[in-house]
């Protein structure tokens, strides 16, 4: 039997002591959906090659004092100026930037979710080559923030765990003018993401209905005694499709403006309840995936379904809002 490996610590102690320092300096930022950027959270270092060309200009003096060339104290102290005037620049170009993180939308778990951000610049000078991306990640979103004006980034990740869960901090840089120093800010957003269950990709069909216990509700007999109509006032949320456009017109050529949409508690003689404990032979997130997908699937036909979990029940109805309120309930389950 083969022993077992060594826990990371032991095979790379470097790479996790800076883990360690990296998420306890992290832990001590502040939290907040809006940032500026300041002298006090500006961080600035040479990059390799602006370590190169201080080696570069030390080489120069040196042969310079030794050679007595006066051209090469000129160039020596030239290019110095100029690695000096492009470290000023460049931390000019984060320092006073205002940043804000726009709410995110919710998304189902393995689909991307997007962060928008916001870039405000209130000096008269365009801002060039200001880069963000995730924490720990390689993508870098680039753009240029136009002076008296701002801009706007998207950041893409893809959440691997349902619930609700913190933003994931965010780097900020730049390399202008001259590349030679790098210049940085960290940024930890204090909004959460909801992040629904991932539905079943091939679910079975939606469970059989159950009777329906109250009163069949109101219904309206037509002029013509043949046909039924059941309607009832309009209800925010309601399909398109479910609005009686010829009663809606009839109603506003009299100088109303109430709208009615069809019953679909009478058109769907059943109840659908999706209930987690008839899933009791799956995992945990094998019955949140499937019901998941139930609830887009009885969304999309147009039907009034309800939900059971452990310890909540939300009543049959349809809509955004009801959808939106199911998939809340099955992702903080």
């Amino acid at each position: 039997m083969s022993p077992a490996p060594p826990p990371f610590s032991l095979r790379h102690p470097l790479r996790w002591w800076r883990e360690r320092v990296r998420r306890w300096w992290q832990a001590r930022l502040p939290l907040s959906d809006q940032l500026t950027l300041t002298q006090r959270n500006v961080y600035i270092l040479p990059t390799r090659p602006g370590l190169m060309l201080c080696a570069t200009l030390l080489v120069l003096l040196v042969a310079s004092v030794n050679y007595q060339l006066n051209l090469g104290y000129l160039l020596t102290f030239l290019l110095a100026g100029c690695a000096l005037a492009g470290m000023h620049i460049g931390h000019a170009t984060l320092r006073g930037l205002q940043l804000q993180l726009l709410p995110p939308a919710a998304q189902f778990c393995g689909t991307p979710l997007h962060l928008d951000v916001q870039l405000h610049n209130s000096r008269r000078a365009t801002r060039h080559g200001i880069g963000m991306s995730l924490a720990g990640q390689s993508d870098w979103a680039w753009v240029d923030v136009p002076g008296q004006s701002q801009s706007a980034l998207q950041l893409a990740f893809l959440p691997t765990t349902r619930g609700l869960q913190p933003a994931p901090v965010l780097n900020l840089e730049t390399r202008f003018p001259l590349g030679t120093f790098r210049v940085w800010a960290v940024w930890r957003p204090a909004a959460q993401l909801l992040v629904y269950p991932q539905p079943e990709a091939n679910p079975p069909s939606l469970p059989p209905g159950e009777p329906r216990s109250g009163p069949s509700g109101h219904t309206a007999h037509s002029g013509s005694g043949q046909d039924f109509d059941t309607v009832r006032a309009y209800r925010r949320g309601d399909r398109l499709k479910q609005v009686v456009w010829k009663k809606a017109a009839t109603a506003l050529a009299t100088g109303s403006e109430a709208l009615v949409s069809r019953d679909s508690e009478h058109q769907q003689p059943a109840e659908l309840w999706l209930d987690q404990r008839a899933l009791g032979g799956l995992p945990l997130e094998a019955q949140l995936s499937r019901l998941c997908a139930w609830v887009l699937m009885a969304e999309q036909q147009g039907l009034d379904y309800g939900l059971r979990l452990h310890g909540q029940e939300i009543a049959c109805d349809q809509g955004e809002s009801h959808q939106q309120r199911c998939l809340e309930a099955l992702a903080l389950c």
